[in-house]
C-alpha cells in the first residue's frame, strides 16, 4: 500500500487539486500551499488575488521550528489629498445581515501577495518556481466551473464586481453575473502568471504588472506608487506561542491583532472552565470580555497574555450569568512533518482591474476593521493590523494541526471556537468544524448559527434576546479548513463548507 504524500484543506475543489498535484509531484507542503494560493485566485477570486496579502504559518520538520512570514498589506508611503482619492460606499448584503465597504482607487494598500510567496518559495520549497504556476495558469485559460457557493460570493458584493466597465466585462460577460454551472475564465490573468513564470516575482514590483497597478493608481485616485511596491518586504516573526492544556498553539503576532485576541481568549476559557463548563452562554462571555479587553488595551500581545490581566478579567467574566472579507484559508501537511497554514485576502476588492492583468487591487483601506482610527487617518508605510489568524497546534503526543479562516472580524472567534471545540470538548475534526459558532459584535449583538441543542439555544435566547439567528451554517462565521497529521502519522482534514470547503489526502 502507497504511504500517503501529504493532505491539503482548501476552500475551492481546484485550488485543493492544484496543491495536492503538487504534492504527488514531489513539492512538499510549503510547495502545496503556494501552488494552492496562486490557484486560488482563479476559482476563488472574490476571495483571493495578486493584489492582496496574507500570511503563511510554517512548521519546518527537519528543524523542529515555526516561523510566520507576513506578506499583508501595507499602507502607502505618501498619502494622496482626501479631495483628489476615489473612495466610496458599497454595501454588502449577506442575507440576514449587511457590512458596508469602501471601495475604488484610494482604498488600496500596498500588496504582498506575489511578494511573500516568492520568498516563501526562496526559503522553505522544492519545487522551481515556474512548475508551481502552473496549476494557476491551466485554471485561468481553461476556465472553471462556478459553484453555488462561488456564485453566492458574487451575489453578495455584487455592487464591487459591476463597479467598473473592466470588471462588468470580467464577471458579468452577458448581462448577468455569471451563475453556479457556468464556466469562468480568465485569460489575462493567465497571461500574467504565465510571464512571471517565464520571468520572476519582480514582474509584479518593478515590472510590467507593477506599472500597471501604479499606473490606475495615478489615473483614477489611488495612493500606489512604485517607491511603495520597491520597499515592501516580507517580513518573517516569531509566533505567539499560547499553551493549553497539553497542547501549543502558535498565533499571528503583532501587528496582526488576531493572535493576540486568541491567545487571550484561550487563557481566560482555561480558567473558565477550571469553575465552569464552557458552553455556548459562557463562550460569549469569553467574547465579550476579549472585546472589552481590546477597547482598553488595544492590541498589545504582552498585556493581553499577562496573567494578571487574565485574572482581572476573569473577575469581571465570573460575575455574570454563566449558566444560561474576502479572505480565504489552505492548510497542508506533508509525510515529513512540514506543516502550513496560510490565509490570504484581497479584502472584496477595490472594483477596478488593473489593465491587462485580471486582477483588482486589494479595498483594505475601506475595511473598518482595519482602519479602527477612522478611514484616511493610516500611518504611512506600515503594516496594517489584521484578524487573519493562521494557526498551528502541536499536541504533547506528536500531533500537528493547520488551520485558519476567512470572514472579516469573525476570523478570530472561528478559530477560538474550533480549537476550544478540539482541545476542550475533545471533539472529531470534522465535528469540530461542523458544530454551530456564535459571534459576539463589539456593541453587543449577538449571532448564532440556529443548529444548537435546544437547552443550549433558550440559554442563549434568555441572555441574548435579541440575537441574530441564522437558520443555516453561513459563510458569516468563517471557514476553518484545518488538516491534521496525527501522532502515528495518519492524516485527516476538514473542509468547512460554510467556505467551500475540501479536503484531498494524497
Amino acid at each position: 500500500m502507497k504511504k500517503p504524500k501529504g493532505i491539503v484543506a482548501a476552500g475551492h475543489d481546484v485550488t485543493a487539486a492544484a496543491a495536492a498535484e503538487i504534492l504527488e509531484d514531489g513539492g512538499n507542503a510549503f510547495d502545496a500551499v503556494v501552488a494552492g494560493l496562486f490557484t486560488a485566485c482563479v476559482p476563488e477570486v472574490v476571495l483571493s488575488s495578486p493584489g492582496g496579502g496574507g500570511f503563511l504559518m510554517a512548521h519546518v520538520a527537519a528543524k523542529n521550528s515555526n516561523i510566520l512570514y507576513d506578506f499583508f498589506a501595507e499602507t502607502p508611503r505618501v498619502k494622496r489629498p482626501e479631495s483628489e482619492i476615489d473612495f466610496r460606499a458599497i454595501e454588502a448584503d449577506f442575507g440576514p445581515a449587511t457590512q458596508e465597504f469602501h471601495i475604488g482607487a484610494g482604498s488600496a494598500a500596498t500588496p504582498g501577495f506575489v511578494p511573500g510567496l516568492n520568498i516563501i518559495h526562496q526559503d522553505l520549497c522544492r519545487l522551481p518556481w515556474a512548475r508551481l504556476l502552473e496549476p494557476a495558469i491551466e485554471a485561468a485559460r481553461s476556465g472553471v466551473e462556478m459553484t453555488e457557493f462561488q456564485a453566492y460570493l458574487f451575489t453578495v458584493i455584487a455592487p464591487i464586481l459591476r463597479a467598473s466597465d473592466a470588471a462588468t466585462r470580467t464577471f458579468a460577460p452577458v448581462d448577468d453575473l455569471l451563475k453556479a454551472g457556468e464556466i469562468f475564465r480568465n485569460e489575462a490573468l493567465a497571461d500574467a502568471f504565465d510571464a512571471m513564470a517565464n520571468e520572476d516575482a519582480r514582474l509584479f514590483t518593478e515590472g510590467e504588472v507593477g506599472r500597471a497597478m501604479v499606473r490606475q493608481s495615478d489615473e483614477q485616485g489611488g495612493h500606489l506608487s512604485m517607491d511603495d511596491l520597491a520597499k515592501y518586504e516580507v517580513i518573517r516573526r516569531q509566533p505567539i506561542v499560547q499553551n493549553y492544556k497539553k497542547s501549543k498553539l502558535f498565533l499571528n503576532p503583532p501587528p496582526a491583532a488576531s493572535g493576540p485576541l486568541i491567545a487571550f481568549g484561550l487563557a481566560l476559557a482555561d480558567k473558565l472552565a477550571a469553575h465552569h463548563s464552557i458552553d455556548p452562554v459562557g463562550l460569549t462571555e469569553v467574547m465579550r470580555q476579549t472585546n472589552e479587553a481590546r477597547a482598553n488595551l488595544g492590541d498589545d500581545a504582552e498585556k493581553l497574555t499577562d496573567d494578571a490581566t487574565i485574572t482581572s478579567y476573569f473577575k469581571a467574566l465570573a460575575g455574570t450569568h454563566l449558566v444560561t472579507r474576502g479572505t480565504t484559508h489552505i492548510s497542508a501537511i506533508d509525510a515529513d512533518g512540514n506543516a502550513a497554514a496560510a490565509t490570504i485576502s484581497n479584502g472584496e476588492g477595490n472594483g477596478l482591474m488593473v489593465d491587462g492583468c485580471g486582477f483588482m487591487l486589494n479595498n483594505m483601506l475601506g475595511e473598518e476593521d482595519l482602519n479602527p482610527a477612522g478611514f484616511h487617518s493610516w500611518p504611512q508605510g506600515e503594516r496594517l493590523s489584521t484578524m487573519m489568524a493562521p494557526t498551528l497546534i502541536e499536541e504533547r503526543n506528536g500531533a500537528i494541526t493547520a488551520m485558519g479562516s476567512g470572514g472579516s472580524n469573525r476570523i478570530r472567534t472561528a478559530i477560538l471556537q474550533v480549537a476550544l471545540n478540539l482541545l476542550e470538548h475533545g471533539m472529531s475534526l470534522e465535528d469540530a468544524v461542523y458544530a454551530p459558532r456564535i459571534h459576539l459584535e463589539k456593541c453587543g449583538t449577538l449571532s448564532l448559527e440556529d443548529d444548537f441543542a435546544e437547552q443550549e439555544r433558550q440559554a442563549i435566547m434568555t441572555a441574548f434576546p435579541e440575537a441574530k439567528v441564522w437558520p443555516e451554517r453561513n459563510m458569516f462565521f468563517g471557514g476553518v479548513h484545518t488538516a491534521r497529521r496525527t501522532a502515528s502519522g495518519q492524516f485527516e482534514g476538514a473542509g468547512d463548507a460554510r467556505r467551500g470547503g475540501i479536503v484531498i489526502t494524497v
